[in-house]
């Protein structure tokens, strides 16, 4: 078993974190940092890590976790670290997902690797796998709602404004501008609620939206499936880079809906199977504390002249009479709601990223496309499976052939406005 992370380690030791939302992790790794330990985003990609990640996990298991083990044995093993001044930290759900099993399969590899003695730290809001040198407090979970909620304000302006740039470049240069001055407000205790947060979301939204840009028609496509999957580019090779370069506008869903998800869930609970009642009270306070910062948040997008996306109630709705709200293992009802969502915003090309052993997904996806084609025909919607088997170019040339029916109805559109 691995060592456990002591107080004293807190002032020498760095803590590791696995790559899924650059933009979001970037302003966590910095919520760290301001509570007195030293971290880093890993950035590692390339064959060697799903190398070591079949090495140490079994195939059987979701590609998500042979990616993120993977990651980490491969930047253990660069020489890039000390491993005696390391700690290892990665999520851990405690819900029905395998995803919570990953801290046990990393365990498992790091024995198999020789390299037990380096602390792996859960993190986790249910008191699991406690380690005495490390506590996620109160502040420092309003840190990180307030850096995802930032993550998803930069990831959906750059999505937006990337594409149509004039000056190439300019779009990721301000992105890294704006995770520095908000790392910067955080060490400070600033631009977490009420007016400061206000004032952030109108400075940001008109600083991308000067950006020059040259509009053209461009085939709109949106981006769902597995958490990891979806906003991974390691884990979907490079996907949203791949469509912008095949002249694409593209539209991820917010991370937010699936933290909102979670902590919506209580309230099923408690109606479902009667779980505490003052747990679902709190959970549903939360959530409408939360949702009136979504609200600020996207109506300073609207303003700026932004395509926002649903809110996260709306995104809902649009599951009603279509999935139970009790399918909610891994992404759940939320990734058929999202389908119709990019739907109703104009995205009516869909690319849902399937990983190799994730059962919910497939049900929740393949399981539906029928169901949401018959609340939006014209939506055309294509899975991509990725395993560590899986041809990149046959991924592809399968993304290539959705495409060319995109822009042939594109051309449609275009003939009948005429």
């Amino acid at each position: 078993m691995s060592e456990p992370f002591t107080k004293e380690m807190k002032k020498d030791h760095i803590l590791l974190i696995p790559d899924m939302v650059p933009i979001h992790f970037s302003l966590i790794k910095e919520v760290f940092v301001n509570h007195g330990y030293q971290a880093e985003l890993l950035t590692n990609r390339g064959p060697n890590v799903i190398r070591e990640g079949m090495r140490y996990v079994h195939n059987d298991i979701c590609y998500p976790a042979q990616l993120v083990i993977g990651q980490f044995i491969d930047a253990l093993k660069s020489g890039k670290y000390d491993t005696h001044k390391v700690a290892l930290l990665i999520s851990q759900t405690g819900g029905g997902c395998r995803a919570s099993n990953y801290i046990f399969l990393l365990k498992k590899a790091m024995i198999e690797c020789k390299m037990d003695y380096i602390p792996i730290i859960s993190l986790n809001l249910k008191g699991m796998d406690d380690n005495p040198g490390f506590k996620l407090t109160p502040i420092m979970i309003l840190h990180a709602y307030c850096g995802f909620v930032y993550g998803d304000l930069l990831m959906m302006l750059s999505n937006q404004i990337r594409p149509y740039e004039v000056n190439k470049g300019q779009t990721n240069q301000l992105v890294e501008k704006w995770i520095k001055i908000i790392g910067g407000k955080f060490a400070k205790n600033r631009g977490y609620i009420g007016w400061s947060m206000h004032h952030n979301f109108d400075k940001i939204t008109h600083e991308f939206a000067s950006i020059p840009v040259k509009k053209t028609e461009k085939v709109k496509v949106g981006i769902v499936g597995e958490i990891y999957m979806k906003y991974s580019a390691l884990g979907n090779n490079g996907l949203r880079d791949f469509l912008e370069s095949q002249g694409c506008e593209v539209m991820i869903p917010p991370l937010m809906d699936f933290l909102y998800y979670g902590i919506d869930n209580a309230k099923l609970d408690r109606h479902y199977y009667g779980h505490l009642f003052w747990a679902a009270i709190l959970n549903d306070f939360v959530n409408k504390q939360a949702f009136k910062i979504e609200a600020m948040e996207l109506r300073a997008m609207k303003e700026a002249g932004f395509n926002a996306p649903e809110p996260y109630r709306m995104t809902k709705a649009y599951d009603e009479g279509i999935l139970d709200y009790g399918v909610k293992m891994g992404e759940g009802w939320l990734l058929t709601a999202e389908m119709l969502g990019l739907v109703h915003m104009g995205f009516d090309n869909i690319i849902c990223t399937q990983p190799f052993g994730c059962l919910p997904n497939h049900i929740c996806a393949k399981g539906m496309f029928h169901a949401v084609r018959e609340k939006v025909p014209h939506a055309n919607i294509v899975p991509i499976d990725y395993d560590p088997s899986a041809s990149h170019v046959n991924q592809e040339n399968r993304i290539k052939l959705m495409l060319a029916i995109a822009n042939e109805n594109l051309q449609k559109e275009k003939n009948a406005a005429l």
